[in-house]
């Protein structure tokens, strides 16, 4: 009896050693990234990026000099920039820098509600898929596969030509219907890769809940390559809003955003090129500050790298 109970405690020691030795791993690998990413530039420049665009979501009007976009004169349409209005004004005669301002907001809330329910959604399902295997797995790897058939944009154009009231919300529910998968497949490649590690098993061995092995063990461990492609699918979203938009099944007016400008401004880019560069400029650097931002997030937690 004595040589049972010392067994079981050796056990329960083994795999708090384990965990404490995963925990150190995982918390000394972190720290190493971010020592590489301190002296990295394109890291540097895309948080710089990011953080200025998503101050400028969240408070527009601490950019767009105290002017209201709402406020036009149809007498001043299409006016080009001066010094009073840095952009112009729009085909309505509403001051054009302000409007590119408050266009950040739908933009980016798009994005990021869209990462947002992709990580729920993938996250949940790769964790199940790769955790129990077997049945679940072949289940859920198929309907991942149906999914995967249908390309992101062509899957979004389909579901908002059917909506008939397109906000913030709807477009965003579109891309993650349709965005989801790829997260998924990373979290379960982890999953599978993790499953089988010491620490899991001993967890196993002494009677922990799935549950519990998925959130303390498992995915802890696993959300490196999903954090990195969170980073950059918030540009890969925006952009995909924009092009929605721009095909006028995206965004509907009197929404503000930078794909609804772009829309607009196609038609006028001969006589009034200052619609549409002012807009795909503020989009073109919010998408690039992004991509820079993984692709250096990427390098940063790159085992090879270490």
């Amino acid at each position: 009896m004595g040589d049972a109970i010392e067994r079981i405690e050796d056990s329960r020691l083994d795999a708090e050693g384990d965990e404490v030795a995963a925990l150190v791993g995982q918390s000394s690998g972190w720290r190493d990234a971010w020592r590489y990413l301190r002296t990295n530039p394109l890291f540097l420049i895309g948080l710089a990026i990011m953080l200025v665009i998503v101050v400028m979501a969240l408070f527009p009007a601490l950019f767009a000099r105290g002017i209201n976009p709402t406020d036009c004169d149809l007498s001043l349409s299409r006016q080009t920039p001066s010094a009073a209005h840095w952009f112009g004004m729009d085909l309505q005669g509403c001051d054009y820098y302000a409007n590119v301002i408050y266009g950040a907001r739908n933009s980016v809330m798009i994005g990021l509600l869209s990462v947002i329910g992709v990580l729920i959604i993938g996250v949940l399902v790769g964790a199940l898929a790769g955790y129990f295997g077997g049945w679940a797995d072949s289940v859920l790897a198929r309907i991942t596969d149906v999914f995967f058939g249908i390309p992101l944009f062509l899957g979004a154009l389909i579901l908002l030509t059917v909506t008939a009231n397109r906000s913030v919300w709807t477009v965003s529910l579109a891309l993650v219907v349709f965005g989801w998968m790829t997260a998924m497949r990373l979290v379960r490649s982890s999953v599978v890769s993790i499953r089988e590690s010491d620490y899991v098993l001993a967890a196993q061995a002494l009677g922990a809940s799935s549950g519990r092995i998925l959130v303390r063990h498992i995915l802890p461990n696993a959300v490196a390559p999903v954090f990195v492609y969170a980073t950059i699918a918030v540009g890969t979203f925006i952009s995909a809003e924009a092009a929605l938009t721009y095909l006028g099944i995206g965004l509907q007016a009197p929404e503000i955003s930078w794909g609804l400008q772009i829309n607009v401004a196609q038609s006028l880019i001969g006589s009034s090129p200052h619609l549409l560069l002012f807009p795909a400029l503020f989009l073109l650097v919010t998408v690039l500050g992004f991509i820079l931002l993984g692709d250096a997030l990427r390098e940063a937690l790159d085992p090879k790298r270490r």
